[in-house]
């Protein structure tokens, strides 16, 4: 049996509830919120009755025997919370973002490696049937070499999103929408594109006046022959999230569609193009078995394989810091106004934590602050 405690029970904490409920040979013992009430209540809800509460994670870490923690807190307590947990000898796997610096995610790297214990960053996109899809066509090679990517991470969020106490400042939140929501593309773009040379980038607050952080970023991405756009965004309406990837020989996206161009000896697409070829990438992305288990808890099936085959995560912390490495890179570029090279070393100002915060624009100030906020999380389209 494997036992866990969950750091933070707000909305995000339900879909590790709901993940870690797939597996009968593991079981929450510990729920630790500074709320206690809000812990009590997911215990409820989630028929915990086993589980203790507590309004401190050193107190839980502490007084169970833990194999792993989930924590679901905000993106500012990250880097002490797992750090926290690692020196008591605890597995762990963190929400995304892994922190809003940098130097936090060596830290959080500094305590997994002393410890020897496992630490992963959720990317629970990684673990959807058309990302699986996507990734295995692409690395077939059929469509040669990558020339252009087109990543639109396009959410939209009501004014009121950013009344949450913690949401809508550079100290609290680590950033707007580039951090929070596009996270997600990011450790997409780099698991299916590996990581750029150099980032440049423009970002703004376009609808959110109770907010100081941007609501909006553009950047581009360069790489060795390639480039790539990126659409970070809590301002559009529709939420149409996609990734175009044009290759040599062909494009392919998520939603799926495979279009291969032939060329008249003018150099004018031919009609109808290469139909063998996208017959064959058709078939390819077909035969790709479905995943026993998406999201959350594809991935925490993975971090429980590991932990029971003592072996590394599919994601680890690398990978996590590689995404804020990427954040990092557009927020830079963007408030400074210059191109920046990756990897971001040490000394590089943007590298410790701090250096946002100094730097970042406040584009309004934050206006309201609300301690909690009722209703589900809507991710995507879905509500349409």
């Amino acid at each position: 049996m494997l036992t866990v405690g969950i750091i933070g029970t707000g909305n995000i904490a339900r879909a590790h509830f709901a993940a870690y409920s797939a597996f009968p040979d593991v079981r929450i013992v510990g729920l630790a919120d500074i709320v206690p009430a809000k812990a009590e209540a997911a215990r409820e809800e989630h028929g915990l009755t086993g589980a203790s509460v507590y309004d401190d994670a050193g107190a839980m870490l502490a007084a169970q025997q833990l194999d792993l923690v989930s924590i679901a807190t905000p993106p500012g307590t990250h880097c002490e919370l797992t750090v926290q947990a690692l020196e008591a000898g605890v597995n762990v796997i963190v929400e995304k973002p892994m922190a809003p610096s940098l130097e936090e995610c060596d830290q959080m790297l500094e305590a997994q490696r002393r410890s020897g214990k496992l630490l992963s960053v959720i990317a629970q996109n990684r673990f959807r049937d058309d990302m699986a899809q996507l990734k295995a066509v692409l690395d077939s090679g059929r469509i040669g070499r990558i020339a252009h990517a087109r990543i639109a991470s396009e959410w939209w969020r009501g004014h009121s999103y950013y009344d949450l106490w913690w949401r809508g400042t550079w100290e609290s939140e680590g950033g707007g929408c580039t951090l929070n929501h596009a996270i997600h593309h990011l450790d997409l773009t780099l698991w299916l594109l590996g990581r750029p040379q150099a980032v440049a980038a423009m970002m703004t607050n376009a609808a959110h006046e109770n907010a100081e952080v941007e609501d909006l970023s553009v950047a581009i991405l360069q790489y060795e022959r390639a480039l790539a756009e990126l659409t970070s965004s809590v301002v559009h309406h529709g939420e149409e999230q996609a990734i175009v990837i044009q290759g040599e020989h062909a494009r392919i996206s998520q939603p799926w569609r495979a279009v291969a161009e032939t060329a008249r000896p003018n150099g004018f697409p031919e009609t109808g193009g290469n139909a063998e070829l996208v017959a064959e990438l058709d078939a390819l992305a077909a035969a790709q078995a479905p995943l026993e288990h998406t999201g959350h808890t594809g991935q925490l099936e993975d971090v429980i394989a590991a932990l029971r085959e003592g072996r590394a995560p599919l994601v680890d912390g690398e990978d996590g810091k590689r995404a804020i490495e990427l954040v990092t890179a557009i927020y830079a570029a963007a408030i400074e106004r210059r191109t920046v090279d990756l990897p971001i070393s040490p000394e590089d100002p943007y590298y410790r934590h701090g250096t946002l915060i100094e730097r970042a624009p406040h584009f309004f100030e934050k206006t309201a602050s609300v301690a909690s906020q009722d209703g589900d999380i809507i991710v995507g389209a879905a509500h349409q």
